[in-house]
């Protein structure tokens, strides 16, 4: 801690000339009234730096049980905003408050370093770079970044190992993600095959679940006639009839092979008509009939059959505008939402249709490159070369030369979007890599299910997410990341072992993963005796495996962290990411889930319910900032962070500059609220001057058995993370308890007692706990301040080495604060009176009034009724008459005292000009 001295303020309190304030003890303190946090937060970061309070938290607490939080790993890429602070910040106090709970808490960041945007944004600054060069650039990006957002944590108050950070990008790292991939391939869960995958061709690479987000766009939607083909086998009614499609995406149309009916709807065969004259024998699903001829035109005008969908299963469709036919099938994803009941089926195109189509023995056509454009393969020429979205009008066009086309809208919807580039993706087949889910989703489902979800809703949602997923593709087209470890021989086949992965990881532990694209493949091939002619594979593996092994690369390898983790705690979008990638790869690595519990938390969103994000920073030059480092620059960090303690981040968070100035009041009672508890501490050493329980009045005994309650109160709060219900008591407690009662209440007896009176220093000892426990109590979330006052009150170690007071037992009953509940009650039916006096200028201030209170017969029974002082200074009052009558109700009469004024103390008392000092009281003329 600095040894520095605060230059003496003088006590600002407005107070009207007083001839004996001299001989008054009011409150003097060093501390400052103005927080200005961003002047002294630096300042104190330097202290805490420099005293490695850090490393002497972790030396207190090792021993103790331990409780580790792992940190997941924010993306190397942009400045903090206000979303990654609330996320810090909320892991900060939950790793505060742990161990000030008297837990062994750690805590490692780390980074995200490889991946697409930040490859994406390199490459967009300098194009033709070969791989090499990338990945040079690419690491210098993320580590300038990581460098920031460092220091914009650490203002923060983060505490952490943040010289010694874990990144995804060291070699040692670089060498656990392929160790664990090894897992992979020696439980045989690793395959290549050609399937459809989440494609962005504005990035040139498959993309994870987790990259993608959702716009609206306005798609072409069409209805499109697949004409049967007659054969023998054909019944009779469904001669000359047509199978009708609906789609949003015409572009697939060329890679139709099938049309998919659900096999228990019932599909109406009938002659249909139009308001131009046109026939048609079409198949429509009944249910969607009124839809159909909405949109159409075509009105039913003669019904042949109603036949099951099941009825159709084999037949062949001609394609409307290429020389072949498509099958028909029977599949359960088939829906009545939109539609006709019929979905047009494109192996090569979407994930159930890949399904469907192999399980009926169809091709997995995808006549497209990288680029999303058509290749040759394609079957119309005009449309080689063409990208897919700028070919939906030609098909459109096609269609209706052929006169397939029925009908034609356009229709808005969310559709997926590449989170980098933001151009619209497609769903491609392409040869990849893919983990078989199917043999790991059990366990994963029961693992989910022994972990502790908070909220209990996030449960459901990751439950959901790995119910459903598909095979997990792998392989990136990308060169910053960590090189997936598979080799081609001459004739092309994959060579991909668990040995020979361990052996790459061997190397990149020592070279770091560059050496993948610095060697050639005959030095490869030697450093690992694979065959001459055999070549290196150009994928990188998918970022989410990167991440998703941290619980091996980081919880494993640090013997203070130790695997699972007690917690994980991510915002909602990470059921889709972290938490299931890391859910996914424990399975396989260790067999269980690397969490024990996992808190979800909301976005940060703007007043229009947008989410706030890094990608947004800097693009619209009139938004508010929502840059982290706006708001301690301005405000402070504890701002920041009483901010975060004070949201309800279970659920969205709304914010604004305007919310988050709400804050600062709050703030602002907090420290006004320390200040001048440390002010009636002067000259007070607890040491000497502390008063035994016995010593300790009404009012003490009161507001130290709610101090016991909020102790205990907090205390369960932080272990259950309930940071919002530690603000909320904490600033009632300050604002109300303390600010508008006792502190108000006990103003007379610090101010105008005697120096060393037993129920000054009564008072004294109880503000004296109350302020070490508050500063223990606030420390987790105003870091900065609970470590300032704490000083204030002497000690020479940061409040954050120590552990949060328990709660008095002393002070467990409810008898003092029965006592008040009562007095309260009087107290308001008085002030009302006052009130009406003050506003018919019968009186000036509470002290001018000789106050009568009746009191029913029943009720009112605690002894403090008989205790006339007690009740005068409770109710702030110079004289206070009390009567009891039968069947009356709480009433109170003001009258003017007829008492002199003390000039030392300003109440009105019979003894004033009884004394030597012919103006004051018994008491002051004791006093002075």
């Amino acid at each position: 801690m600095s040894d520095k001295k605060p230059e003496k303020a003088k006590n600002k309190e407005k107070e009207a000339p007083n001839p004996y304030k001299d001989s008054l003890h009011l409150p003097v303190t060093e501390f400052p009234m103005r927080a200005s946090l961003t002047e002294r937060e630096p300042q104190r970061l330097a202290q805490w730096e420099a005293a490695n309070v850090y490393e002497r938290i972790q030396e207190r607490r090792k021993g103790n049980k331990k409780f580790v939080l792992h940190d997941g790993p924010p993306f190397a890429n942009g400045d903090v905003h206000m979303g990654t602070a609330l996320n810090k910040v909320l892991k900060d106090l939950v790793v505060k408050s742990k161990s000030m709970l008297g837990y062994y808490a750690p805590f490692v960041p780390g980074w995200d370093c490889h991946g697409l945007p930040i490859e994406f944004r390199v490459v967009k600054e300098s194009a033709g770079l070969s791989p090499v060069e990338i990945r040079r650039k690419s690491e210098e990006y993320a580590r300038k970044y990581i460098d920031i957002q460092r220091e914009s944590f650490k203002r923060l108050g983060v505490f952490g190992t943040w010289e010694k950070p874990y990144l995804t990008l060291d070699p040692a790292y670089e060498a656990d993600i392929i160790r664990t991939f090894a897992k992979f391939v020696e439980q045989d869960l690793i395959y290549r095959s050609k399937r459809p995958v989440i494609w962005s061709y504005g990035a040139g690479t498959a993309l994870a679940e987790a990259e993608v987000e959702y716009k609206d766009k306005t798609s072409p939607a069409i209805y499109v006639a697949f004409n049967l083909v007659d054969s023998p086998s054909l019944p009779a009614e469904l001669k000359g009839a047509s199978m009708v499609i609906w789609t949003t995406t015409p572009w697939t149309l060329p890679a139709n092979l099938g049309i998919a009916l659900h096999a228990e709807f019932g599909y109406i065969v009938g002659d249909f008509a139009n308001a131009a004259g046109e026939t048609r024998k079409l198949v429509v699903y009944k249910d969607l009939l009124g839809e159909f001829t909405a949109k159409t035109g075509f009105t039913l005008a003669k019904e042949h059959a109603t036949l099951k969908g099941s009825a159709f299963a084999g037949l062949q469709a001609q394609h409307p505008f290429l020389d072949r036919t498509s099958k028909v099938i029977n599949t359960d994803f088939v829906t009545a939402d939109t539609g006709t009941g019929q979905v047009h089926i494109a192996p090569g195109h979407g994930q159930d249709d890949y399904l469907a189509g192999k399980a009926h023995g169809m091709e997995i056509f995808s006549p497209v490159d990288d680029k999303g454009h058509y290749t040759s393969e394609v079957g119309l020429p005009d449309l080689v070369g063409k990208h897919v979205f700028q070919s939906n009008e030609p098909i459109i066009t096609l269609l209706g030369e052929k006169g397939a086309l029925l009908a034609r809208e356009n229709y808005v919807h969310q559709y997926p979007h590449c989170w980098r580039s933001k151009t619209p993706i497609i769903f491609r087949a392409v040869e990849q890599f893919f983990i078989k889910i199917d043999k790991i989703r059990g366990k994963a489902l029961e693992e989910i299910d022994k972990v502790q979800w908070l909220p209990a809703w996030a449960r459901n949602r990751i439950f959901g997410t790995v119910e459903s997923r598909p095979d997990w593709c792998i392989s990136r087209q990308r060169t910053w990341g960590v090189p997936l470890p598979a080799f081609y021989a001459k004739d092309g086949s994959v060579i991909l072992t668990a040995d020979l992965a361990c052996k790459v990881a061997d190397i990149f532990e020592k070279e770091g993963t560059n050496a993948w694209f610095e060697k050639d493949d005959a030095t490869w091939a030697q450093m690992l005796g694979l065959p001459e002619g055999t070549s290196r594979g150009v994928d990188t593996l998918d970022v989410w495996i990167d991440s998703g092994c941290s619980h091996v690369a980081v919880l494993d390898r640090h013997p203070e962290l130790g695997a699972p983790a007690d917690l994980y705690l991510e915002a909602t979008d990470q059921h889709r990411g972290w938490f299931q990638s890391s859910l996914m790869v424990s399975v396989v690595a260790r067999g269980t889930a690397p969490y024990k519990s996992v808190i979800t938390h909301g976005f940060v969103v703007d007043t229009s319910g947008a989410k706030i994000s890094k990608s947004d920073q800097g693009t619209n030059k009139n938004a508010k900032p929502m840059t982290a480092s706006h708001y301690y620059n301005k405000y402070g960090g504890d701002l920041v962070r009483l901010w975060a303690a004070s949201v309800d981040y279970q659920n969205e968070v709304p914010f604004s500059e305007q919310l988050f100035e709400q804050s600062t009041q709050n703030y602002r009672s907090i420290r006004n609220t320390l200040r001048v508890l440390l002010g009636n501490l002067n000259g007070f050493d607890a040491n000497k001057d502390a008063v035994s329980k016995e010593q300790f009045t009404l009012l003490d005994g009161w507001i130290l058995e709610r101090l016991h309650r909020v102790t205990k109160e907090c205390r369960e709060a932080y272990d259950a993370f309930e940071f919002r219900k530690v603000f909320n008591a904490l600033n009632q407690f300050c604002t109300v308890d303390l600010s508008s009662l006792y502190i108000d209440i006990t103003k007379d007896r610090l101010y105008c007692d005697r120096l060393d009176s037993p129920r000054r220093r009564a008072t004294q000892t109880a503000m004296h706990r109350i302020t070490e426990s508050l500063c223990l109590l606030l420390a987790p979330i105003l870091a900065f301040t609970a470590d300032e006052t704490w000083e204030y009150l002497g000690k020479t170690e940061s409040v954050h080495v120590e552990e949060f007071p328990q709660p008095d037992p002393d002070f467990a009953g409810e008898e003092a604060s029965a006592a008040v509940e009562d007095l309260l009650k009087v107290r308001a039916v008085i002030q009302q009176s006052i009130e009406k006096a003050r506003q018919e200028k019968r009186i000036g201030a509470n002290l001018e009034a000789t106050v009568n209170v009746t009191l029913p017969e029943e009720g009112f029974a605690n002894a403090v009724f008989q205790d006339s002082a007690t009740m005068e200074e409770f109710f702030i009052l110079s004289t206070l008459k009390l009567t009891r009558e039968p069947k009356a109700e709480l009433f109170a009469e003001v009258l003017n005292s007829p008492h002199q004024k003390c000039a030392r103390c300003w109440k009105y008392l019979p003894s004033v000009g009884t004394q030597s000092h012919a103006d004051l009281c018994d008491r002051c003329e004791g006093a002075v």
